[in-house]
């Protein structure tokens, strides 16, 4: 079983803000809106405060922009 599975493993519902990020429900992680991957709540680092979507990386952040 990895860390996304089991109880409490459920994404969990996010506010992104300009440095910052609310959680709206409580979970263990939110998905990439380009990937799919799931990012740790821990480790979540890029996002779109107008999209309101999280990125896995800075690559997967730029790709809509080119």
């Amino acid at each position: 079983m990895n860390r996304f599975e089991g109880p409490g493993s459920a994404a969990a519902r996010v506010k992104y803000l300009d440095a910052d990020f609310q959680v709206l429900s409580a979970g263990a992680f939110v998905t990439c809106a380009v990937t799919g991957k799931p990012i740790p709540l821990d480790e979540l680092k890029y996002w779109s405060v107008d999209k309101q979507e999280a990125y896995i990386d800075v690559e997967a952040s730029c790709r809509d922009n080119f």
